[in-house]
């Protein structure tokens, strides 16, 4: 993974030290909460529904145990405990002190981690396939280009006032694990004819009170171009964004209104006057971050064997967890391994500090030290020997954390809604938690199969509730939370809004909502092996709005 060289480290030092002054004058009075706040914003500090909000970027969502056990750190010295996994691949913690902020910023420094341009009108955390160099079907690991995009971006100083916050995902494989047609740029890599790497481009994409599909607007483009071209985009945004209606700043609305031929055209304009100069990018500089990024050494072993096999054939939830949380690895004999941070009746995402140190433990023997955040809130060790893999289960089951559901129904994202949030207008951990002991037992998940639910507690989107297979979007109506259902959402290679089917629900309702529309879903299938989203693609609304409302 990458390593910090001398200007990240004393970039990130300094920041700490400015931070830290400006602590100090807010505290004293000198700067009032008006004026401290888009400082604190730089520094990824938020004001939350109860409390101040740290959010710690984690790029490209990866860290090794030493980091993975600072986060622990600052869960149990300065927070509550425990930490939340966020959708942009990042830890929040919810419960930090102002004064102590400094501190934890200074913390993270010591090992290579920091909070800057997690909030703001500015370029976010570059995310990444939480696979990335490890998954079997990976044209090229993404990381070493989002590592790219995050030097350039990081207080890029055209690019630092942007409209609105910016959100760029980068993808390695054919299926798209990283949402990228959901974000204001999305890149997948591909290889053209001559077996050169480049990239499929998106622009416009992003969920919201206004959720739209990312337009292509390259079908490829070199590797050397991936920062003029990015650029380019940028600067078009930057100069033609609206700034005087911020729910029509982002570069989605500027896609919709001046249509995608002419905006393509501004930015191939742009693009041209700045291709051959200081962005293009040289091979040698890209092959030396892609060195950073090397696989660890992995010799080829057995896919499976006679323990294995008989430790599945014996144990119900072993055989349940190596089902749908393992994943195919480019190096046969090995896996990778989710670590579910939704165990049944829980808060998805949350993880205890308890749960990091063992996590940190677990990566450190098992998996090469290293770990993954995915977007869907659960963690990742990219590179372990299937032979491990019942060691490490026996450990993830005395912490908790051996669920064996990714992918499936209790899987679900949620973001922290009005349990937390100032914005939230309904709560998301409960109705979370709730679906998630309904649909709990190992049979009734397995019957159900592959089934994304994700709920968002406003319109903001936090828990990508658009693209849920099925989404549940949190709402006020006369003092009373109602949840209004959408269905069909993806955020794939075949990505989907999903369609609102009629009247919200109460918080009382919508559980039994979701189990009606499931055994619907059970129902018509046409075999055990048709999915939700497919089963719901081939038939459309017209059987679950019978029963759910009666009418077709």
């Amino acid at each position: 993974m990458y390593r910090y060289d001398e200007f990240d480290q004393g970039f990130v030092t300094q920041r700490t030290e400015q931070f830290k002054d400006q602590v100090r004058r807010r505290l004293s009075g000198e700067l009032s909460e008006e004026e401290f706040k888009p400082l604190r914003l730089m520094n990824g500090l938020y004001l939350q529904l109860h409390a101040y909000m740290l959010r710690v970027a984690i790029p490209y969502g990866t860290l090794n145990s030493r980091q993975m056990q600072k986060l622990a750190h600052i869960a149990r010295t300065y927070d509550r405990g425990y930490g939340h996994f966020t959708t942009r691949q990042n830890i929040q913690f919810n419960w930090p002190s102002l004064a102590d902020t400094p501190k934890i910023l200074e913390e993270l420094a010591e090992v290579e981690m920091h909070a800057i341009q997690t909030s703001g009108n500015c370029i976010r955390n570059v995310t990444a396939d939480h696979f990335a160099g490890a998954a079997a079907d990976e044209i090229a690991d993404p990381r070493p280009y989002a590592e790219i995009l995050r030097q350039w971006s990081s207080l890029h100083p055209e690019f630092s006032f942007l409209p609105r916050k910016f959100k760029i995902a980068i993808t390695g494989a054919p299926h798209d694990r990283a949402a990228v047609q959901v974000h204001d740029i999305g890149l997948q890599l591909t290889r053209n004819e001559a077996g050169e790497t480049g990239f499929v481009v998106f622009v416009g994409g992003g969920l919201g009170r206004t959720p739209m599909i990312g337009r292509k607007v390259r079908d490829f483009l070199p590797e050397e171009d991936l920062l003029a071209y990015s650029e380019a985009i940028l600067r078009v945004y930057n100069l033609y964004g609206r700034r005087d209606n911020k729910y029509k700043a982002r570069i989605k609305i500027l896609v919709h209104e001046t249509g995608l031929e002419e905006l393509k055209a501004d930015i191939e304009a742009e693009f041209a006057k700045i291709r051959y100069g200081v962005l293009r990018l040289p091979d040698e500089e890209v092959r030396r971050i892609e060195a950073y990024f090397a696989p660890p050494p992995l010799e080829v072993l057995p896919e499976t064997d006679g323990a294995f096999e008989a430790r599945k054939a014996a144990d119900a939830a072993f055989a349940q967890f190596v089902a749908h949380n393992l994943n195919p690895h480019r190096v046969p004999g090995h896996v990778s391994v989710t670590i579910s941070m939704k165990p049944i009746g829980g808060i998805p995402g949350d993880a205890t500090d308890v749960q990091m140190d063992e996590i940190a433990a677990i990566a450190k023997a098992y998996g090469h030290d290293e770990i993954r955040i995915s977007h869907e809130q659960n963690v990742i060790l990219p590179h372990v020997k299937l032979a491990d893999v019942p060691a490490i289960f026996d450990r993830l089951v005395a912490g908790g954390m051996a669920e064996g559901n990714s992918g499936l129904i209790t899987d679900i994202i949620a973001c922290p809604g009005m349990d937390y949030c100032a914005l939230a207008t309904a709560r998301s951990i409960p109705v979370a938690q709730r679906i998630s002991e309904r649909f709990g037992g190992a049979d009734r998940q397995a019957e159900i199969g592959e089934l994304k639910i994700k709920i968002s507690g406003c319109i903001n989107a936090c828990g990508h509730h658009h693209v849920g297979h099925i989404g549940i979007l949190g709402l006020e109506k006369k003092g009373e939370e109602f949840y209004q259902i959408t269905l069909g959402g993806s955020a794939n290679e075949n990505s989907s809004i999903g369609e609102i089917i009629g009247r919200g629900f109460s918080s009382e309702e919508v559980v039994d909502a979701i189990e009606t529309l499931v055994d619907t879903y059970l129902g018509l299938r046409s075999s055990k092996e048709e999915t939700f989203l497919d089963a719901y693609r081939r038939v459309g609304d017209d059987p679950f709005k019978e029963a759910l409302y009666g009418t077709g």
